[in-house]
């Protein structure tokens, strides 16, 4: 971020570039004072024309672009790149004759933030392509790569035409928090050009809006992502074929439209719907003949709505200070229950707002409708209403949990629906803070629902019968269910937040570790609060998801079975993102190999049929445990070491010789020295250690009080002895 008092990051003033007789760019001024700015606009206004003047691509005609307080007109684009700015073309611009590993050591330079192993860890892609030829890439592969040229370099100012176009969503996704993460990082300033309104709102405090050849504002990014007729009118965006709000005072409201304060059911109507722009437009286009506009328009007949009703479009989800129950599910087949849900809340006193998830065309009344979720989908509202049911549930899914982790002042979500509708909103239930109330009454609620539940608070109700419809049974349940979260959310506005004055860090621990992890919070339970975690797989994700959530400053992770389970098919298995939180945040990490001796099965029945000549023991009769063997050890230790091979921060990971558990122990019945041996191998191998990342091999048990208090003594160094400084919080 740039300090007060330098000179801005970029600077332009009354740019003018020409095309022969177009005026292209008409008097552009723009200025990024450091951190992201994002720039959208629709295709033909210029952008990429920016771009290219910025790097002294095309020949300016007059104005200026000063960087860091340099002039960069005249300069020739060699030169622009050796002062420092990077640039990811538009189309790639790739060779094809040149592996992925060929072009990354090309330009990586020395000492700078971004390495080629730093690049592979962000993009692990192409770490799997690193032999292929740039030809033999996807298109979202060679996206990533011109992305990852341009950071080798490591530039002062980085910027980015179209960076997203053609990645995926899950890389998207990725592309948008490593943006954040520059931005907060402060090293490099970043310039991105982008379509997908949904990206340049994540990224940038500050969208530029460009039209015809020039800036025609700069708005706040929470404002223009919930502001739909702003999109419509300066980019073509925000409103859909299957979005038939009405755009004047007093026009009809459409099919199933319900607002609030409503009177008695009046007739249906109908509603003509015009396309303003048949075809994109650019600024060279010609007005469309009125004519043209009647004969595409199309006619929606509307179904009952209230009779002097009023559409309801909500700014922001909450005032300051207030917190907003949140009703969410698929008003197009759910509506009459979830309505029947908010009207309890409301009449408790408590703001609430019905979101619509429906993937149906229509419009519901719900004061934050489905069109308006659906455009923080990473391709926007088209990644959602695709016409094929499972693509835009499934687009819906991403795009609910992309909308939720943007708003503020949630004060507690409920949902109620089968199977589809809490696949739905389960997502973003997750990635609510710990202790806001999230409820959702399910007819799969009597079954397994960890899929759902996850490492979240989620409250789950069985709805008894079929959520279709109300009777006198759904009545009942989900009157309960809306009484259930009036009373949590009124507990929670009274009740003072649960504070400590001490800084909280995890722990792992299984029943085997017990005594290892007793003792260690014995020792700093004076100077932290020690949270301990169950490690049967939630217990694990559960601990990562309070460090991503900035809750937990410290992590003694010395129980790291449930690895086993995820490489063995065990019942308890980690996800594949396990020590992602910490790679996210560099916190130091403090970790161990315990009980990585065992997979967890159930009773003894359920155990593989591959296994029966395994060594078992009968932890009770519903759970069964097998002892891993050499070769699986050394699999585990390869893949963990990987993962430390990630970390950025302090990593001190011990290696306990005497056994790893309680039953790896001598005379208990999973003593193996052969599989230990090959663990610590294979970690010894694998791991690159430095001055930073360390394998510490230690004589004792894993339960003998000198390992605890090793374990103890290499904590308190990496947080200075004391109470650590919390860390910035990671990203989400």
């Amino acid at each position: 971020m740039a300090e007060r008092g330098r000179a801005p990051a970029l600077e332009i003033t009354g740019l003018n570039v020409f095309y022969g007789a177009s005026h292209a760019l008409q008097g552009v001024d723009l200025k990024l004072d450091g951190g992201v700015l994002s720039v959208v606009g629709r295709n033909g206004m210029g952008k990429t024309t920016l771009c290219k003047a910025i790097m002294g691509m095309v020949p300016v005609a007059s104005g200026s672009i000063m960087f860091a307080g340099q002039s960069l007109v005249g300069k020739t684009p060699a030169e622009i790149a050796r002062i420092g700015i990077g640039y990811v073309p538009q189309g790639r611009r790739l060779w094809r004759s040149l592996s992925v590993d060929e072009h990354l050591k090309m330009v990586a330079t020395k000492g700078g933030a971004w390495s080629v192993e730093r690049i592979y860890s962000t993009f692990p892609r192409l770490a799997e392509r690193k032999s292929n030829g740039g030809g033999q890439l996807s298109g979202g592969e060679q996206q990533m790569l011109a992305i990852s040229r341009a950071l080798l370099s490591n530039p002062k100012l980085l910027v980015m035409d179209e960076p997203t176009e053609g990645l995926a969503p899950v890389i998207v996704a990725q592309v948008e928090d490593m943006l954040v993460q520059l931005a907060q990082e402060g090293d490099m300033e970043v310039l991105v050009i982008e379509q997908n309104i949904g990206v340049a709102c994540g990224i940038s405090d500050h969208v530029a809006i460009m039209v015809n050849g020039r800036i025609n504002r700069i708005a706040p990014a929470g404002e223009l992502a919930a502001d739909r007729d702003l999109q419509q009118r300066l980019l073509g965006v925000g409103r859909h074929s299957h979005d038939d709000t009405p755009d004047t005072p007093g026009a009809a409201v459409p099919a199933a439209a319900e607002t609030e304060g409503a009177g008695g059911p009046s007739s249906p109507q109908s509603v003509k719907i015009y396309m303003s722009n048949p075809s994109p437009p650019t600024r060279w286009s010609h007005p469309v003949p009125v004519a043209q506009l009647e004969r595409i328009a199309r006619v929606v007949t509307t179904g009952p709505g209230r009779a002097g009703a009023e559409q309801t479009e909500i700014r922001q989800l909450a005032s300051p200070g207030e917190g907003v129950v949140l009703v969410a599910g698929t008003l197009d087949t759910k509506g009459e229950e979830l309505r029947f849900i908010r009207d309890q809340i409301r009449a408790a006193g408590l703001p609430v707002r019905l979101a619509d998830l429906s993937t149906s065309s229509g419009h519901t009344g719900a004061e934050i409708p489905a069109n308006q979720i659906a455009a923080f989908h990473p391709r926007g509202s088209a990644g959602v209403f695709t016409g094929d049911r499972g693509q835009s549930v499934a687009g819906m899914t991403l795009a609910f949990e992309r909308w939720i982790a943007r708003q503020q002042g949630i004060g507690g979500m409920i949902s109620a629906g089968g199977s589809g509708g809490t696949a739905m909103v389960a997502p973003a239930m997750r990635s609510l803070p710990i202790g806001v109330p999230k409820l959702i009454v399910s007819t799969v609620a009597s079954g397994e629902v960890s899929k759902y539940v996850g490492p979240a608070d989620i409250t789950m109700m069985h709805s008894v019968a079929d959520v279709q419809g109300l009777n006198t049974i759904t009545q009942e349940v989900l009157g309960n269910a809306a009484q259930a979260m009036i009373g949590m959310v009124k507990a929670r506005r009274g009740a003072k937040a649960a504070t400590s004055s001490k800084p909280a860090i995890g722990l792992t621990m299984f029943g085997v570790t017990t005594p290892c992890v007793q003792q260690i919070v014995a020792k700093l339970e004076d100077g932290y609060d020690c949270l301990v975690f169950h490690a049967t797989g939630i217990g694990g994700q559960s601990m990562e998801k309070l460090i991503d959530s900035g809750k937990v400053s410290g992590v003694i992770d010395v129980t790291t079975t449930e690895i086993c389970d995820l490489l063995m098919g065990g019942v308890f298995p980690a996800t594949e993102d396990r020590f992602g939180a910490v790679i996210r945040s560099r916190m130091p990490y403090i970790g161990s190999v315990g009980a990585l001796d065992m997979v967890n099965f159930g009773a003894p029945g359920t155990v593989p049929e591959k296994y029966g000549s395994r060594t078992f023991y009968e932890h009770n009769p519903q759970v069964t445990l097998m002892r891993t063997t050499a070769e699986e050890c050394a699999e585990m230790g390869r893949w963990i070491g990987e993962r430390l091979n990630q970390m950025e921060g302090q990593v001190r990971f011990f290696l306990p010789e005497g056994g790893v558990s309680a039953l790896d122990a001598p005379g208990q019945p999973f003593e193996n020295q052969a599989a230990r041996a090959a663990l610590f191998q294979a970690l010894e191998t694998t791991v690159r250690q430095t001055s930073g990342r360390q394998l510490i091999r230690l004589p004792s048990h894993i339960n003998d009080p000198e390992f605890a208090a090793a374990v103890v003594a290499a904590f308190r160094a990496l947080h200075g002895g004391g109470r650590p400084a919390r860390k910035r919080e990671a990203l989400s």
